[in-house]
């Protein structure tokens, strides 16, 4: 009896939480379910298995048949370049999820519907036995109406089927990168049904225009009526959009707005809703102020349906050579994440919807490493890493998994239009990037143009679709891979790479001078490592040709850090660059590539290439202009107790000018300072302009370090550039290693 008392008490609540939570309710179906794979079509006849949801099927438990053909540690890397998605050495499954969830009987006279937010690859979706339907789309919300399959006031069976890459249709627009191996399946953003009234906000946009002090409202209404069935039966009905604006953190109400609208029936209808608004505060980086956008949609029986959106009043746009943040120059530092690859990571486990771990990789680190952008590198992310990305402010460039060719026009416009519909409202996503390091004369010419009359507040990126090819190119992402080795073509290794020189003009950066639009160097530093030191499948003949084939891992991370903090300071000293993004902050361990940090990914502990990246990235800084005499193998040594003779390059990304100086040290093997000269500078606005300095060398032969350390009046801790240089000929040459700040 005690039970039941219970029982009809939680069907009591439930029904009370419903009502409450009118005029849209919303069931959750996040968490356990359960799982199991089938080598057909058809469901299994027993689920032995359990998967958490949002997840990929590696999350199962017990775990799946193929787990370790997935999630391999090999012992050294294996030089290879790419890898073709059908050359499988597993068997492709079907991965089922099931699901019982009670449906409240109050809600009898609501209309539901099931999301997905993301699922890849081909979902299908049943309720008690009835097929809902099946979408091809990986990357943007599967969705379907689900009153004629559920039964209200008892449990309903939830069955999705999840297919492999492989199957994907030739049509859908997504899934090949030829650096991954693996392609997960699963179902990895929230999954929940709603309840609304005849009328549905299917999507909404919140387009804010700081220049013209100005929201823009697009929503797209989903009538759940039935189509027209008699001659004469209604086909369109009125409805109103109400919208109120309140600041998110005080819950003040600072603009409202509404419209009368036509909605058709069984059918998807947009409207546009224009809201003056000129007394706001701007959402940058550094402050990320957000704004909370209600909308309501109304009809002649009450309230149908409504929705809540954050948002930041954002313009991000170019003039010439660079990105203008509300209306001022602002230049881009930072990196880039492969979620997608992390995926293959045997590490990778549950961490990427793990929001405190998260919250550390997007907010914690960048911020001490003076980064204020990332660029989500083939594949977007569960939605919730764009929310941490708006409230604690970043820039994205938000890039879709498409770098070799792939996908049908018609379905390729379908999903990238839905894309802009679902992600459009975060003020962090500052690029839509449709392409990698590939073509697409649709995309290019033909998409690109349509969706910016979509969203006209961002700007977007097309790969190598580049001023000649593109109609209306508004910016390119070049990839200076300036010192990498490539072993197998004759002649071809680029040793001659003055690792340091500052004033270093190769054809890549020749085409960024040339260049009329920005020029975002998002990608460069062929010189990857594993986590455990070792190079990469792409890296082998880097480390062998710097460091000799017997390197130890210590000697791998040191040449790396160095290696990144001089290739930073040769690009961030380029004038013509708007942004800088190093290549990659977080990827598949024993991958192509490699990240920057070492052990167990869950503990994100930081590699010496990051503690060092907070030099190098710094805001204000002045940098050594001299190549590097270390590891460059046609370096010269100095005469002992000559002048030094070199130049110092000026670095400010701020909007004003910072006074300071700029203290130059030479330290022997022993760490002692042999030479001191204390220099005073001053940075201009945006500065990019050098000086030039003279230092007496030592007189005993050997290695030394060369520091210059900048501190701006007001500062405590020194911003540092460093090289390496010889002084005489010894058999051996020794260098003080010199420790950066570590990350906390």
């Amino acid at each position: 009896m005690k039970h039941s008392v219970t029982l009809i008490l939680a069907l009591i609540l439930s029904s009370l939480l419903v009502q409450a939570q009118q005029p849209r309710t919303v069931i959750s179906l996040n968490g356990i379910w359960e799982f199991d794979q089938t080598t057909d079509a058809f469901p299994p006849q027993k689920f032995t298995r359990t998967i958490p949801v949002p997840g990929l099927i590696h999350l199962a438990v017990p775990k799946i048949v193929e787990y370790d053909r997935f999630f391999k540690r090999p012992d050294k890397p294996e030089a290879k370049e790419q890898f073709n998605l059908y050359n499988l050495d597993y068997t492709p499954r079907y991965s089922w999820y099931r699901k019982n969830v009670f449906i409240p009987k109050s809600l009898e006279n609501k209309k539901g519907m099931i999301t997905i937010k993301k699922s890849q690859y081909v979902t299908q979706v049943y309720i008690n036995g009835m097929d809902l339907g099946t979408s091809m789309a990986c990357y943007t919300p599967v969705e379907f109406p689900i009153n004629q399959a559920i039964k209200f006031g008892s449990d309903n069976e939830i069955l999705i089927r999840v297919g492999e890459r492989v199957w994907l249709p030739s049509e859908a627009a997504g899934g090949t990168d030829k650096e991954k191996e693996h392609y997960l399946p699963g179902i990895w953003d929230d999954v929940f049904l709603s309840f609304t009234g005849d009328f549905r906000i299917n999507r909404l946009l919140v387009l804010p225009s700081v220049v013209n002090n100005k929201l823009t409202i697009k929503a797209q209404v989903r009538s759940l009526i039935p189509a027209q069935i008699f001659y004469g039966d209604p086909m369109i009905d009125s409805v109103n959009i109400e919208v109120v604006i309140t600041e998110k953190i005080s819950g003040k109400a600072v603009a409202t707005a509404h419209g009368r609208f036509s909605a058709k029936r069984d059918n998807l209808s947009e409207m546009t809703l224009e809201i003056p608004f000129s007394d706001f505060t701007p959402w940058t980086p550094e402050k990320p102020f957000q704004y909370i956008a209600t909308t309501r949609l109304k009809f002649e029986k009450g309230i149908s349906d409504e929705v809540i959106h954050q948002f930041g009043m954002r313009d991000f746009t170019t003039k010439g050579k660079f990105f203008y943040l509300n209306g001022d120059k602002y230049l881009l530092r930072g990196t880039n994440i492969t979620l997608q690859r992390f995926f293959e990571d045997p590490d990778c486990g549950n961490l990427v919807w793990d929001k405190e771990w998260v919250k550390k990789l997007l907010v914690s680190y960048p911020k001490q490493l003076n980064w204020n952008s990332m660029r989500i590198c083939v594949g977007i992310v569960p939605d919730f890493w764009y929310d941490i990305a708006d409230e604690n402010g970043l820039l994205l460039q938000n890039e879709w998994l498409y770098w070799q060719n792939h996908g049908w026009d018609d379905q390729i416009r379908k999903e990238y239009t839905d894309w802009i519909w679902t992600d459009g409202n975060h003020p962090s996503i500052a690029i839509w990037d449709a392409i990698n390091e590939n073509t697409d004369m649709f995309i290019g010419n033909t998409l690109i143009p349509e969706l910016k009359k979509l969203d006209p507040t961002r700007i977007w990126d097309a790969g190598y679709m580049r001023e000649g090819l593109m109609k209306s190119d508004e910016m390119d992402e070049p990839h200076p891979y300036e010192g990498r080795i490539i072993s197998n073509e004759k002649g071809s290794d680029k040793t001659s790479y003055p690792l340091g020189n500052l004033e270093y003009k190769p054809q890549a950066l020749k085409m960024i001078q040339n260049a009329g639009i920005p020029q975002l160097a998002n990608e460069y530093g062929w010189v990857w490592l594993w986590r455990n030191g070792l190079p990469s499948k792409l890296t082998l003949d880097v480390y062998n040709y710097y460091l000799g084939p017997n390197s130890t891992p210590l000697q791998n991370q040191e040449f790396q850090a160095y290696d990144l903090q001089l290739e930073t300071e040769w690009l961030r000293s380029e004038p013509d660059l708007a942004g800088v993004l190093a290549f990659c902050y977080l990827t598949n361990n024993f991958g192509y590539t490699g990240d920057w940090f070492t052990g167990n990914i869950k503990d994100l502990n930081p590699s010496m290439t990051l503690d060092w990246f907070a030099d190098a990235f710094a805001p204000t800084a002045v940098f050594v202009n001299l190549t590097d005499e270390r590891y460059v193998k046609q370096a010269t040594p100095h005469n002992p107790g000559e002048h030094l003779s070199l130049k110092l390059n000026k670095i400010n990304d701020l909007s004003r000018n910072v006074e300071g100086a700029v203290t130059l040290r030479i330290l022997n093997s022993d760490g002692k300072t042999i030479t001191k000269k204390i220099i005073p500078v001053t940075l201009s606005a945006f500065d990019r302009s050098s000086f030039q300095v003279e230092i007496s060398l030592p007189k005993k032969t050997g290695g030394y370090l060369l520091l210059a350390e900048f501190k701006a009046d007001g500062s405590e801790n020194p911003v540092i550039s460093r090289r390496f240089i010889k002084v005489g000929k010894v058999a051996e040459y020794k260098f003080f290693d010199l420790k950066p700040t570590k990350l906390k």
